[in-house]
């Protein structure tokens, strides 16, 4: 039976469900927009603190974390590196899941599965007031107490899996305790394996690179997610078998519904000229 801790947690509520589930990155600071996003009925959204315009320490994560939580929506963090400081002010805040990149060995996982998890299974320190709120159930809110004993099980860890390194090291990171979800990055693991995404289409070689990632994941137990820009590509992810999608940014989105409302009100046939050729973007 799911501890009050993890039945709050929608995110991982999913995973453990199995099949997809899709949420949005968001990349700009502020609370408003995070509830604006999450009001738009997406089960997650990430808080992008590797390449966001977000401050990884504190105000602006903590406050999205608090306005994503409240929406009864679940807040992911991508911290920018995997130290463990930045592992610790994430979880503090309150977040679901951690997704953290960079990751090239299975000595890396087991160091940020120590950082994430309480003793015995790691050396998380505890004493964050602000945790607890964000797993409320109904008015009911977690005691310190109860955040201790069942965080270990109620929180997501996610490893990106983008580096060359990581790709190479795949089986035995695949062993290594812990870890919820491997997550592609596409353009970085594009990047590192030379077939880069240059025109938003996928080489076949790093198309099978995708498809190996996936079936270590599936073979160890493990959930897979990966960052997609449209519904579309999202979609076929989702046939696929993937569990974490995304299927937009904030910085796909603003400017692409913008733009196409202003083609429309000029009644140009012109194309407004953002195709998406990067992550966020043109």
């Amino acid at each position: 039976m799911a501890s009050a801790m993890q039945a709050a947690n929608g995110f991982k509520q999913a995973l453990l469900r199995g099949g997809p589930t899709f949420g949005v990155w968001q990349t700009l600071p502020g609370a408003n927009l995070s509830r604006a996003i999450a009001r738009s009925g997406v089960e997650w959204i990430c808080i992008d603190t590797e390449h966001g315009n977000i401050d990884a320490t504190d105000a602006q994560m903590h406050e999205s974390v608090a306005a994503i939580a409240a929406c009864g929506v679940s807040p992911i963090v991508r911290i920018p590196a995997n130290e463990a400081w930045m592992i610790k002010r994430a979880l503090d805040a309150g977040a679901h899941a951690i997704l953290v990149p960079l990751i090239k060995t299975a000595e890396d996982v087991r160091r940020l599965v120590s950082a994430a998890k309480f003793p015995p299974l790691g050396s998380r320190g505890f004493g964050s007031p602000f945790s607890m709120e964000k797993f409320a159930a109904g008015s009911r809110i977690p005691t310190a107490t109860e955040y201790l004993q069942q965080a270990n099980d109620a929180l997501a860890t996610i490893v990106q899996i983008e580096t060359a390194e990581a790709y190479t090291n795949i089986e035995e990171i695949a062993q290594a305790p812990g870890v919820d979800m491997f997550f592609v990055g596409p353009f970085d693991l594009g990047n590192n394996i030379g077939y880069p995404i240059l025109d938003g289409s996928l080489h076949e070689e790093l198309k099978k690179a995708i498809g190996r990632i996936f079936e270590v994941a599936r073979k160890a137990g493990k959930a897979t997610g990966i960052y997609c820009t449209s519904g579309e590509q999202a979609k076929g992810f989702a046939d696929m078998g993937f569990n974490m999608i995304s299927v937009a940014a904030d910085m796909i989105a603003i400017p692409s519904h913008i733009g196409a409302s202003l083609k429309a009100a000029k009644g140009s046939t012109k194309d407004w000229g953002g195709e998406i050729t990067g992550p966020y973007g043109r």
